[in-house]
């Protein structure tokens, strides 16, 4: 479901411009709703109901697309988005323990945020990075050659410890 918030998420002039600009065109959902996933990281539901308002759309139209399309969250994530990949040659070279030895040290699994708010955790298919396998990435940071034990620094750094 969508995530309720405490503050309402408004609209921006840019996103209102842009939403004005895809309305009558073709595949303007999919569009629209990557805009609204760059600007929030999420697609907030007071965004999701507005788009249906604006466009003439069902929201289950938007929540169907939003759920179909694995790149579209509908969760608030983490102020440091953790990325494993789990692509050929990462998970060759220990990419699911990493993966493992996160989720210990942050307290969710996989597709979870942390109560604080502070870290989400994704699986990916591949960053582009095959030759420092096994790779994560925290945000913009990458880090690779990792091993398990390196998992606690690494995390701890974003911590603030």
């Amino acid at each position: 479901m969508f995530e309720k918030k405490e503050a309402p998420v408004w609209l921006t002039e840019e996103m209102n411009n842009f939403i004005n600009e895809w309305k009558g065109k073709e595949g303007n959902l999919i569009m629209i709703l990557h805009k609204v996933q760059d600007e929030y990281g999420y697609i907030p539901r007071e965004v999701a109901l507005e788009l249906s308002r604006m466009l003439d759309v069902p929201l289950a139209k938007i929540y169907g697309v939003v759920t179909f399309y694995h790149f579209f969250k509908l969760k608030k994530p983490g102020k440091y988005k953790i990325s494993v990949c789990m692509g050929t040659a990462c998970y060759l070279k220990g990419g699911e323990d990493l993966m493992k030895e996160i989720e210990e040290n942050i307290g969710v699994g996989v597709g979870g945020t942390t109560e604080d708010g502070l870290f989400s955790l994704e699986a990916v298919r591949c960053i582009g990075c095959c030759g420092l396998a096994p790779v994560i990435t925290i945000n913009a940071d990458v880090y690779g050659r990792l091993t398990k034990d390196k998992i606690h620094e690494i995390i701890s750094k974003y911590r603030g410890e």
